[in-house]
């Protein structure tokens, strides 16, 4: 029997910023009603890595960001695990140490640009407090550092962009400023959870290239969660693949595009229109839905869907394991799947 793995047990040289051990959050509903949102996800970051989390609505991608910062709305908890950032493990800190963290050394990118921001204070006044709220300056000190950080996102006009509030911007403009007010303390790490989702496709790439501008200026690690692999394809080094709250696959960026193991990754990537189109013109669908998980099955929770299952699929959760060097899978029968010529190798 393969050995049960980790994400951290394939981790590569650098130096370790954040480690999630065994990570359980669940919201609990009613009487007997606990949904299992996020349930035993394990994975490490080092310094300037950028980790993709993809999945489909409901996989557990934006809990898991959330029970990191522990912002995660109630009924929800988490109920177990680790999450150790730069030694300690923040799921152990006072609320008061945890303020200190959030926005000055992890900050959190929402995915609709729309409530990000405050509508009734002006974009310089958000993104001043932001910063002396972490940060012992002065007012004049505060906006030198807002227009500095407008710069980097891409807005060259800083000082009327201060003066307005935030619907005089389109959603991209507004996107931008927020990524702005989450690196105005140059955190070590930035989660975008879906930043893009809501967001027409030209202005995806312009968030995407202020993203990655972001990350090669100033070295920071990110977390990009989203249910796109085209997305995560552009500049994410590992990608983490979940569904029913679990990590099912995990592997560079380039192993887990070109050569997937689980099923639910190849059928994923087979329903991307640039990947599929040039082959047969038609796209190829997952069949069925995502599991209840208020129901989940006794098995592989993808079972239902699954073009390869077998009856032990149905009564036993496979184990995540490696399949390979740096590539770990959970699947009682791993494909060797080659994407450039659509190909199930025996």
């Amino acid at each position: 029997m393969a050995q049960t793995a980790s994400p951290q047990s394939v981790a590569k040289p650098g130096e370790l910023l954040l480690e999630v051990r065994n990570l359980h959050t669940y919201f609990f509903l009613g009487v007997d009603a606990v949904l299992k949102a996020v349930s035993g996800v394990s994975f490490a970051l080092n310094r300037g890595q950028v980790l993709g989390i993809i999945g489909e609505s409901g996989s557990g991608k934006s809990v898991t960001s959330r029970s990191i910062l522990r912002v995660v709305d109630p009924p929800g908890r988490t109920v177990a695990g680790e999450v150790f950032y730069k030694g300690e493990d923040l799921l152990k800190l006072s609320e008061q140490r945890m303020r200190h963290i959030r926005g000055a050394q992890i900050s959190l990118i929402f995915q609709d640009p729309t409530t990000s921001l405050d509508p009734v204070y002006k974009i310089g006044d958000q993104l001043t407090e932001a910063y002396k709220a972490h940060r012992q300056v002065s007012n004049a000190q505060a906006r030198a550092r807002a227009l500095e950080v407008l710069r980097l996102v891409g807005i060259s006009d800083g000082e009327a962009a201060l003066k307005k509030y935030p619907c005089q911007f389109s959603a991209g403009f507004r996107q931008r400023m927020f990524i702005a007010m989450a690196i105005i303390c140059e955190p070590d790490l930035i989660i975008a959870d879906e930043p893009t989702t809501t967001l027409g496709i030209t202005v995806q790439a312009e968030i995407l290239a202020a993203l990655e501008d972001i990350k090669r200026k100033l070295g920071t690690a990110m977390i990009l969660i989203t249910h796109d692999f085209g997305v995560v394809s552009q500049f994410t080094d590992d990608i983490m693949v979940m569904y029913a709250g679990k990590c099912v696959e995990y592997a560079d960026k380039r192993t887990t595009l070109l050569t997937p193991s689980h099923p639910y990754t190849v059928a994923l990537i087979r329903s991307v229109p640039l990947l599929e189109a040039h082959r047969s013109g038609r796209l190829e669908s997952i069949p069925g839905f995502p599991p209840d998980m208020l129901k989940l099955p006794p098995g592989c929770p993808f079972s239902p869907r699954c073009t390869y299952r077998q009856d032990i699929c149905d009564t036993v959760m496979p184990p995540l394991v490696a399949v390979a060097p740096g590539h770990l899978a959970a699947c009682h029968f791993p494909l060797q799947y080659d994407v450039r010529r659509d190909l199930i190798l025996e």
